[in-house]
């Protein structure tokens, strides 16, 4: 028995409970006979796992601020969701952008800063603040991305998600034997950020034992508050509902899987540094990650790739690096094998595309290339 985190539990929980065979409704199991019989059924489960709570329908969205920046109209939105702080949110197209422009929901990742939401991939002015440089740099080679494609000439939206920038949980909220010391800190504080940031990830824990004790999921709150975002996209007079999409990194990459694998809205798909499978979060990366990634009893139905695959054969990107210590190569391959494999029993396999690139957990300026060159592709950016 090789070294995993369970021990002598992990090969039995791996080999028997999740087994070896594709899962209950996998494509690849079962075959293609009705694709849209098998989506509406594989849907309704995955739904169903996840337990999605009500946010209600499209928001009234106020207008905080609107100028233009270096080529860009850029719009500080917010709006009130039922529950938690209201959400702030950027809105960014070519300045003396004519019709309508393809759509793109920007979405952010985790990285282990929950201070920080939409600014982690949007520069919209000359100072950045500092702590959003230290995220941007190495992580996506200095730039906003989501601005680089705004300046395409794309309708791009980017809104703090669920316990993120504006949506996080105020520190001064819970008693203090669970801040442990932590504050609510202004953002030239790095200190206080830091701080702020290391109790707002041991608080993950809490955050998911009380979400399932209410009968809910982590991803049964972001997808929610994504898709209202979406709406909040879709419904401007300068974009065309016809042509939307869905990216990110990381954690935007793991909102993207279930974003674009459960709404029919999203016509293009790229999931950037989130792929792998179930067994490799049994065996060997699970210490690694979020509790957002998490619906229980899905394992039994859909492996991870087939959630993002459920779009088959809507176009989707997933692209993966080789050096990712988030997961093993071994796996994010056979990810990516298993949705070209959806995608082949659907009859589409030219909409599906996975890259591997050298290097580290990223999302760098030759990834975005290749991602935007898709975007065109697909939406005519």
């Amino acid at each position: 028995m090789r070294q995993n985190m369970l021990g002598a539990y992990g090969p039995w929980l791996a080999d028997t409970v999740l087994g070896g065979e594709p899962p209950a409704l996998s494509l690849r199991r079962n075959g293609c006979d009705d694709l849209e019989q098998w989506r509406a059924e594989a849907k309704s489960r995955t739904l169903e796992c996840l337990a999605p709570v009500d946010l209600g329908g499209l928001p009234e969205v106020t207008v905080e601020e609107e100028r233009t920046w270096d080529g860009l109209h850029i719009e500080h939105l917010s709006w009130q969701l039922p529950v938690g702080p209201r959400t702030e949110a950027v809105f960014m197209k070519p300045e003396g952008a004519q019709g309508q422009l393809p759509g793109v929901l920007g979405l952010h990742d985790h990285g282990g800063n929950k201070f920080l939401g939409w600014r982690k991939i949007c520069r919209i002015d000359d100072e950045p603040w500092e702590i959003q440089s230290m995220h941007q740099d190495p992580y996506y080679g200095e730039v906003g991305w989501a601005t680089e494609l705004a300046r395409r000439g794309y309708a791009v939206l980017v809104h703090d998600t669920f316990l993120f920038g504006s949506r996080r949980v105020l520190a001064a909220d819970v008693p203090e034997n669970i801040r442990h010391g932590a504050y609510d800190p202004q953002p030239d504080d790095l200190a206080g950020v830091d701080v702020y940031n290391k109790f707002a990830s041991q608080h993950e824990h809490v955050v998911a034992k009380g979400l399932l004790s209410a009968g809910t999921t982590w991803p049964g709150v972001f997808v929610v508050e994504d898709q209202r975002a979406l709406d909040v996209l879709g419904a401007r007079p300068e974009v065309d509902e016809g042509r939307l999409g869905c990216g990110g990194l990381s954690g935007g990459g793991l909102r993207t899987v279930y974003l674009g694998g459960l709404d029919e809205r999203i016509r293009c798909a790229i999931a950037v540094g989130f792929m792998t499978t179930w067994r490799d979060f049994v065996l060997d990366r699970s210490f690694t990650h979020t509790w957002m990634t998490y619906a229980p009893l899905l394992a039994q139905y859909l492996d991870f790739p087939e959630i993002l695959a459920l779009r088959v054969p809507a176009a989707t990107m997933v692209q993966s690096t080789e050096q990712d210590a988030l997961y093993t190569l071994p796996e994010m391959q056979r990810a990516a094998d298993m949705i070209a494999e959806v995608f082949e029993v659907a009859g589409g396999s030219e909409m599906f595309r996975a890259q591997f690139y050298p290097g580290p957990h990223k999302f760098d300026l030759p990834m975005q290339a290749d991602a935007f060159e898709w975007f065109d592709a697909h939406l005519g950016g």
